[in-house]
Formats: structure tokens, C-alpha cells, sequence
């Protein structure tokens, strides 16, 4: 597996799809995965929208662009849906039918996956599990959060685990009365109040709710550790995606520094949108007096002045890559260039494909 890590704004979505799809010019069976809950990853495919379980890429689609994939290479694109997820979770782990439609319709479960903070990370582990175990992928791309949330995604497995092992979930997994005993008095006055005034028995909600997922925790305990064992695993790397601007890179080295200290493999830094033109060493003044010739003194000195703008904002790029590469200890960083317009379609995507 490889993930894509990075802050926000940096073309994450973008270097992950065109990553999947060299990979697949290169005769891979490939997955490209987003948990972003933004809609990114379709566009960058050329797609109106994206499925909640593995969508191949029509190959008709990618040979009207003039791409053409190598020999057995498919590209495989899904983005996240994690209450869909967590559904089919559920289904496939409770056997009872009766056990599975009470907690499918306890307004507990429904509120949790339909939250976004927390729901996608647990719905991400269950189908990051999922695709490894059960499809023949040669290799999962997966386009992670902005890297703060991506943090979050990484320590996901460790918390869930804590969770399910720890005292709080043996409280509610109690019978009823033994779990008001432990919350208190005040507590229940509390919870009392809420159910008058909202008429939701809240206590008894999370009681009956914990109680009937108690036969899918094993379960969840089981995917958790494979995830947890996947992400730290030698077959997967993680690939640091920034950009040249300061924020970006400094974020950057904050997820170099989580990666090492929690000792998952970092597999390369990428460096989207570099600026490579400017003067290209020559002087503003050199450059007016050979443009002249063609475009007259007036139009080349503006030329020039522009130029020697752009030659500025390279030059910080530059720096930016060797500060990069110093700090990460990444002696070869990969550098994307900046492109003159953003990609929307698979052709684009096979445009920065080459420069991967």
C-alpha cells in the first residue's frame, strides 16, 4: 500500500490518482482510495462522481486520451462512503438479523456514522482492511485527509483498539442497571432531564446499542489490528506530498518527524507545483535586449520584469527543495512542476504521471 500524506491544498488528490495510474501504465492492478470527504478524486479521474466500493476504470475511456496501460494493468478508483461503510460492517460481522436491525436503527449508531469526525476513520480502517484481504490489488493508493486529520487516520487503529479493551466500553456492554450505578447519581439526574425534555431514553439508547454491537467487537477488534499491522508493515510506504509555500513545508516536516517516531516507512517526498521558469541565470537587463529583436524594447522590458518575478518565486522553490530534502534526509525528492492550468481529466493526470 501506499499513502498519500500532506496538508491541504497541496494537489494530494491529484499526485494520488496520477500516482494509481502510472502505476497501472506500468501493468499493475491498482486502487486509488480517497477518505477526503470532498469529491476531488473523481474530478481528477475525469468522473462525475465516484462509488462507494471499487469502480474500474472503463479502459475506452483512457485510450480516448491516448493512454493505453501495460500488460494486465487496471486502474480501480472508490472514494470513501463511511456510513455505507460502517453499515456493511455491520452486516457482514452480525449474522442475527435481529441483532443487526437494532443496531442499524438505534439513533445511537445512526448519529455516529453519520458524523463526519470519527466516523471516516473507523469506516476507512474497515475498508482499508477490506481491500487488502479480499481484491487482488497489486498495489492500494490511498489519498489521506489534510495531514492533521491524516494524523488522525494513522493513530485511528490504536485508539479503536484502546477503546474496545478498555473499562469504558465494559461500563455500557453492563447490564442497564449496573451501568447507571457506575455513571452516579448525578449523572443519572442528568440523562433523566435529557429524556423529558427530548423524549430519548439516552442511557438506555447507549446501553442497548453497545449491548447489540457486543457480538461484532471482536470483529472490529480483528480489522483494527490488521490495519494497525498493515500501516506499520514493510509493504507499505508512506509518500510526504507539499508544496514549495512555507506552511505547507513545514507541515511537512512535522509528518516526517509523527512517521519515524511512530516507525512507518516513509517512501519518498514529492513536491508539487515548483516554479521552474524565471531568467534561467541571465540578467533582467540580458533578457530585454535578446527578447528586443522580436517584441520591440518597451514590450520586452515588461517581458523581462515579469520574468524576473517568476525568477524570484523559483528561486524560493529551489531553496524551499533543498531545505526539504536536508531536513527529511530524502537526498532525490521527486519535484513536480507547475502546470499552467489545473487537471481535470486523465490526460493531465498521465502528464504528471511522467514527471513521477
Amino acid at each position: 500500500m501506499v499513502a498519500c500524506v500532506g496538508s491541504g491544498g497541496v494537489g494530494k488528490t491529484t499526485i494520488s490518482a496520477a500516482l494509481a495510474l502510472t502505476l497501472a501504465q506500468c501493468g499493475q492492478r491498482v486502487a486509488v482510495v480517497t477518505i477526503d470527504p470532498a469529491n476531488r478524486l473523481a474530478a481528477a479521474l475525469g468522473l462525475d462522481e465516484l462509488a462507494s466500493d471499487p469502480h474500474r476504470i472503463d479502459p475506452a475511456l483512457l485510450a480516448a486520451q491516448g493512454i493505453e496501460l501495460g500488460d494486465g494493468g487496471e486502474l480501480w478508483a472508490m472514494m470513501l462512503d463511511a456510513k455505507r461503510t460502517l453499515d456493511q460492517i455491520v452486516t457482514r460481522l452480525e449474522p442475527d438479523l435481529n441483532r443487526r436491525k437494532t443496531i442499524l436503527q438505534n439513533p445511537v449508531y445512526r448519529e455516529l456514522s453519520t458524523a463526519v469526525a470519527g466516523s471516516h476513520e473507523l469506516s476507512a480502517i474497515a475498508k482499508v482492511y477490506e481491500l487488502h484481504e479480499e481484491h487482488e490489488f497489486d498495489t492500494i493508493v490511498l489519498d489521506t485527509p489534510p495531514s492533521r486529520n491524516a494524523l488522525e487516520f494513522l493513530d485511528a487503529p490504536g485508539r479503536l483498539l484502546a477503546f474496545m479493551e478498555g473499562r469504558a466500553l465494559q461500563v455500557f456492554l453492563a447490564p442497564s442497571g449496573l451501568t447507571a450505578r457506575l455513571f452516579g447519581r448525578g449523572t443519572g439526574i442528568v440523562f433523566a432531564i435529557f429524556a423529558r425534555v427530548t423524549g430519548i431514553d439516552l442511557l438506555g439508547e447507549l446501553s442497548r446499542f453497545f449491548a447489540a454491537l457486543s457480538g461484532v467487537i471482536d470483529g472490529f477488534g480483528d480489522q483494527a489490528r490488521g490495519v494497525a499491522e498493515l500501516l506499520g508493515d514493510s509493504t507499505t510506504g508512506f509518500v510526504i506530498v507539499t508544496s514549495p509555500e512555507p506552511e505547507p513545508a513545514e507541515e511537512a516536516i512535522h509528518l516526517a518527524k509523527h512517521l519515524d517516531a511512530a516507525g512507518m516507512s516513509r517512501a519518498g517526498l514529492i513536491v508539487n507545483r515548483v516554479q521552474r521558469d524565471g531568467l534561467h541565470g541571465r540578467t533582467r537587463e540580458e533578457v530585454a535586449q535578446l527578447l528586443a529583436p522580436e517584441l520591440g524594447e518597451a514590450l520586452a522590458g515588461r517581458v523581462a520584469a515579469n520574468l524576473a518575478d517568476v525568477d524570484a518565486l523559483a528561486r524560493r522553490d529551489a531553496a524551499t527543495v533543498r531545505r526539504l530534502s536536508g531536513e527529511l534526509a530524502e537526498p532525490d525528492p521527486v519535484v513536480v512542476s507547475q502546470l499552467d492550468e489545473d487537471v481535470c481529466d486523465l490526460a493531465g493526470l498521465a502528464v504528471i504521471g511522467r514527471e513521477l
